[in-house]
C-alpha cells in the first residue's frame, strides 16, 4: 500500500449557509489523501496503473465550482468520485478548509476532513 498526497489545492468557491456567502465566496484550501496499491506501477512506469494526481486536482477544482451550504457535503461528493473514477484507490481523506470565516471573530481557517474506505 501507498499514499498520494495532494495537499493546499488553492480554490475561491461560494459555499456557506448565509446568502452573502454565495454572493461574495471565500478562499478555500483543500488536502487530498488517496491510499492504493503502488506496487504496479512502482514496476511498470505507467500512469495507467497509479493514482495521477492531475486527475485528484481536477476532481477537487469541479467539485468546489458547484455551491453547497455545508463543507461536508462537498467533500463526500469528492470521495464519491474518487472512488467511482480510481479504481485502485482503496482509502480516500478530504479536507476541506474555510480561510477567514465570517463566524465573528479571528479565526484562521476551519476544516471539516472526511475518510471512504473501499
Amino acid at each position: 500500500m501507498g499514499t498520494i498526497k495532494v495537499t493546499n489545492i488553492q480554490v475561491y468557491a461560494y459555499h456557506g449557509c448565509l446568502t452573502e456567502e454565495g454572493k461574495i465566496g471565500s478562499d478555500y484550501r483543500v488536502d487530498v489523501e488517496v491510499k492504493a496499491n503502488l506496487q504496479p506501477s512502482a514496476k511498470s512506469d505507467a500512469l495507467k496503473d497509479t493514482v495521477d494526481y492531475v486527475h485528484i486536482n481536477r476532481i477537487v477544482k469541479e467539485e468546489m465550482a458547484v455551491r453547497s451550504k455545508l463543507l461536508e457535503h462537498v467533500a463526500k461528493r469528492m470521495l464519491d468520485r474518487i472512488f467511482g473514477e480510481i479504481p485502485i484507490a482503496m482509502e480516500a481523506t478530504v479536507a476541506v478548509s474555510k480561510i477567514n470565516p465570517p463566524i465573528g471573530g479571528n479565526v484562521e481557517q476551519v476544516t471539516i476532513e472526511m475518510t471512504l474506505s473501499r
